[in-house]
């Protein structure tokens, strides 16, 4: 029993605790914190940076919510900012529901509203943009919110986080929220150092248990013994093991096996390990007829997605009531009002609100904006209780379901097709199981052939991945940090990065690793001690004349580069050679003959018969060059296009094997190289140095030259760690050198960076350059246009880009000019090991031509493998460009950019939100 004094302590522990305002923050929700929640939510109050760390699903933006509310309550400002345009726009919805119209603001580079609110959500580059323009937006800003920041090991957009964490006010408080990460304690390491006291709150617990299954046929399989969530269910390794004994065996299976079917939630595997493939119809059968539904299924492709829709369709499929196909008629009639019934038509408008009536949608980045919103909606709402997605769907957007399915676990990544990682299926997962509506949620993966249930357990069973920084100054980053705060402060800054920490904290490992060899490199110094005088003198005059004789013999003179450079340049358009430059070992065709100007020398540049094309380097050539043959290279080549390039490349091949392939250098067409007196006299001398050493004498001394070369080698390797330690030292910092080099080159440092500081993108440089070559003058609106979409275009397929005419001559004009400025550019870059600007893509030209000359969606489609979705995101980001470009051009072409931006934003592009 307590004390009255302890009594007493408690009821004003307790009369404390009641004024707090996490106190009234909870007494406002209506529910109790979880006990992660909580944690973080006190420290906030106390006045410190949070970073909270916990599966999709656990409810972790109540922290950013509790943020929110002490920023009102000190009168502060609270910005919310999300990687995504359709993530902002739900925040924004969900934060005006509790704090009114009036006190929200939204900014997503191309839509405004309330800007100068005192709760703005946003995109993470747009706060980029405003710190590095100091708004004075900023002034009162208490309280920021980066949600999904684990988003910053994106290797695209992921710089821009740390730009943000880095340049932040000091007084700002930083809400971090981020799925489940391994290295959420070296991330919040970091955060502590370039933010101040950042309390770490880790949570693996998901609120809603979350069953793992494997779909077989229509047999649903639990993945894990009952009694053990490690142990994988021994039937399906048993179906499994029966699959690849019948596969060996070459037996297909008989067609009453086909036709058995076992309905039990756990039931025992189909006859002789034959699984029969269910269809879409099926699968969505089966999980209604267990209560699984609502389920959202990955399927990894945009066609697939469209495809099982109408399936759906075909298949007369109805998951809905005929009340509740009524009320979504009429919701989905009212939120496409707007839309023109000829851009609807188009947008295969008919089938899409079928589907959502019916119950089941696509939702992909291929869909129009306004389409994904009202899929988003209808399926929160209950309404849709099926959705077809691609893993776009699992960046951040609030649309959890019952069920999640994953059809496949292999995946296009943009290059090839790979199993998905731990990672992404944890991601995908997370959608599974609705807080405060299921009791649990359900994972399923369809049986495919060759499936290995061992497999999927070790994707389920592995639930954190790590967060790698993906940042790299940019130009645009450097040329505002210069301006700012001055190179050598700028330097400092970006040594404070993620990216600088954690290759920081490698170095302690290599470290380590010197030391060891250090030790042994004693020891082996010792062993080669000889009585007779200095062995390592006598070593060292072993290898230098090793050393010499090797460069005599290899022949590389300054006569020999000259005879190899005249031969280069003598070298006419058409003629075929062989470049046997080690690795990059090739036959060309040389496209654009070598040059002498007045203050450098061009090589040729060659297509190769894989289609690279290439500027020939000394370093290719080891001896003069013959042309093996001369093809024919047509008038009008363009190398900028990928058909012409291809074209080009086929004869090539065509060419070499009729004529029989050439002989492999170094065969005996080759001039042997001939030794020079000096190279003579410097062995001799070497030789007589050697023969003098009082150690040559010595009868151990074959016995100490083992050594001395164990030593040697040794010595070689550290000093190689060495270097690797030095390499990852201020790493980010020699990177900014390097930008700020090629700045330097092209005039914009020390004090020319107005024009780069406000252009943002991939290719920020080579827009910059555009506008100052006077690229865009003299082109009319549709003009400017299609000019911006080839620097944010980027084609799906290389086939996308190719065009074999333009629209003017202007434009054409301006564009071979374009591709003059992009390759003087990647030429500078390579010289400065800087990676390259991508070449400009001129896939979205006419598309975009036609659409800013007031062409409708099914024209400017028409033709092309864009599904309209993408055209009015691709769109979007040429309108983002366009209105950088207004900012910071004059004369004549300011006013024609503007109008340009008026034409682009109509109709679907308009009216979409994101």
């Amino acid at each position: 029993m307590s004390t009255p004094a302890e009594r007493y302590a408690h009821a004003r522990q307790q009369a404390k605790a009641a004024r707090t305002e996490l106190a009234a923050f909870t007494a406002g929700i209506g529910f109790e914190l979880d006990e992660f929640q909580e944690q973080a939510c006190i420290a906030l109050e106390a006045g410190r940076s949070v970073l909270v760390a916990a599966p999709t699903g656990a409810g972790k933006t109540v922290v950013a919510e509790f943020g929110v509310h002490l920023a009102v309550s000190q009168g502060k400002k609270a910005f919310y900012t999300t990687p995504i345009k359709a993530l902002s726009n739900q925040k924004y919805a969900e934060l005006v529901s509790v704090y009114g119209e009036e006190s929200v603001g939204l900014l997503t580079g191309d839509l405004t509203i309330n800007g100068e609110a005192q709760i703005v959500v946003m995109t993470t580059e747009v706060l980029r943009n405003m710190l590095y323009a100091d708004s004075a937006a900023l002034d009162g800003l208490g309280y920021v919110v980066m949600d999904e920041v684990h988003y910053l090991a994106d290797r695209f957009r992921g710089p821009v986080w740390e730009e943000v964490i880095i340049h932040l006010p000091a007084p700002v408080r930083l809400i971090s929220l981020s799925a489940t990460v391994s290295n959420a304690e070296e991330f919040g390491a970091w955060l502590a150092e370039v933010r101040g006291r950042t309390d770490v709150i880790v949570s693996e617990h998901r609120p809603v248990p979350l069953w793992q299954h494997i779909m077989a046929g229509t047999s649903l399989y639990d993945l894990f013994e009952s009694d053990d969530s490690t142990r994988v269910n021994p039937e399906l390794l048993k179906l499994a093991e029966q699959e690849s004994r019948r596969s060996r065996l070459g037996q297909p299976g008989h067609r009453r096996n086909r036709n058995r079917r076992n309905d039990s939630r756990r039931g025992t595997s189909p006859a002789e390990g034959v699984v029969p493939k269910a269809s879409r119809i099926a699968v969505l059968k089966r999980l209604d007829a267990e209560g699984l539904l609502p389920a959202i299924t990955f399927i990894f492709s945009r066609a697939g997605c469209d495809a099982a829709v109408h399936q759906c369709l075909s298949a007369k499929l109805s998951l809905t009531t005929p009340q509740e196909r009524a009320t979504i008629r009429s919701i989905v009639e009212e939120r496409c009002a707007d839309l023109s019934s000829e851009d609807l038509d188009v947008l295969g408008y008919a089938s899409f609100r079928d589907g959502l009536i019916h119950g089941f949608a696509a939702h992909h980045a291929g869909m129009l904006p306004t389409f994904k919103e009202l899929v988003e909606q209808l399926f929160l709402a209950g309404y849709v209780r099926a959705v077809f997605a691609t893993e776009t769907l699992a960046l951040g957007i609030n649309m959890p379901a019952r069920t999640v399915v994953l059809e496949k676990l292999v995946k296009f990544n943009g290059e090839t097709h790979s199993e998905i990682t731990a990672g992404e299926y944890t991601q995908l997962t997370g959608r599974a199981g609705r807080r405060g509506i299921d009791v649990e949620g359900h994972a399923v993966v369809l049986w495919a052939p060759g499936i290995d249930p061992s497999g999927v357990g070790g994707l389920a069973s592995r639930r954190t991945y790590e967060l790698k920084s993906s940042f790299r100054p940019t130009y645009n980053m450097s040329a505002n940090l210069v301006t700012q705060v001055g190179r050598e402060e700028a330097r400092k800054v970006l040594e404070t990065s993620f990216a600088q920490f954690q290759a920081d904290k490698g170095v302690v490992g290599i470290a380590r690793q010197v030391r060891q060899r250090e030790e042994a490199l004693a020891g082996y110094a010792a062993s080669m001690e000889c009585h007779l005088g200095d062995f390592s003198e006598y070593f060292e005059l072993r290898r230098e004349l090793g050393a010499a004789e090797k460069r005599a013999a290899s022949g590389t003179s300054r006569l020999r580069r000259r005879a190899i450079e005249e031969s280069m340049l003598a070298l006419a358009l058409g003629d075929v050679i062989e470049v046997s430059g080690g690795r990059r070992a090739a036959i060309g065709v040389v496209i654009h003959p070598g040059r002498v100007g007045k203050s450098s020398v061009q090589l040729p540049t060659i297509l190769t018969v894989d289609r690279h094309m290439r500027v020939l380097r000394e370093s290719d050539i080891a001896e003069p060059v013959e042309a093996l043959m001369r093809i024919k290279v047509p008038k009008r080549f363009d190398a900028r296009s990928p058909k012409s390039r291809r074209d080009l490349s086929s004869s090539l091949r065509n060419a070499v094997n009729e004529g029989g392939l050439p002989p492999a250098a170094g065969d005996s067409r080759m001039t042997k190289p001939q030794r020079t007196a000096a190279e003579d006299a410097r062995i001799d001398d070497l030789r007589k140095a050697l023969r003098a050493n009082p150690c040559h004498g010595c009868p151990d001394r074959e016995t100490h030259a083992r050594f001395a070369e164990r030593w040697w080698n040794l010595r070689k390797d550290t000093d190689g760690l060495v270097r690797q330690i030095r390499g990852r030292t201020n790493s980010i910092a020699r990177v900014f050198d390097r930008v700020c080099e090629v700045l330097e080159k092209l005039g914009y440092l020390p004090d020319n960076t107005s024009v780069l500081r406000r252009i943002y993108g991939e290719k920020d440089l080579l827009t910059a350059q555009s506008l100052k070559a006077g690229i865009w003058e003299g082109l009319d609106a549709p003009e400017i246009a299609a000019l911006a979409s080839t620097l944010v275009f980027s084609a799906r397929r290389e086939e996308t880009g190719i065009i074999e005419r333009l629209p003017s001559a202007r434009l054409s004009t301006s564009l071979d000019s374009l591709v003059k400025v992009w390759s003087e550019l990647d030429d500078i870059e390579a010289q400065h090991k800087l990676p390259r600007t991508a070449e400009p893509d001129f896939g979205l030209v006419w598309p975009m031509f036609k659409w800013a000359n007031g062409r409708n969606l099914d024209a400017v489609l028409r033709g092309t493998d864009l599904a309209a979705g993408d055209f009015v995101r691709w769109a979007k980001q040429v309108l983002d460009l366009l209105d950088q470009v207004a900012k910071v051009s004059d004369g004549e072409t300011q006013p024609r950019v503007r109008t340009a931006i008026e034409k682009v934003r109509r109709g679907v592009v308009g009216y979409s939100a994101v």
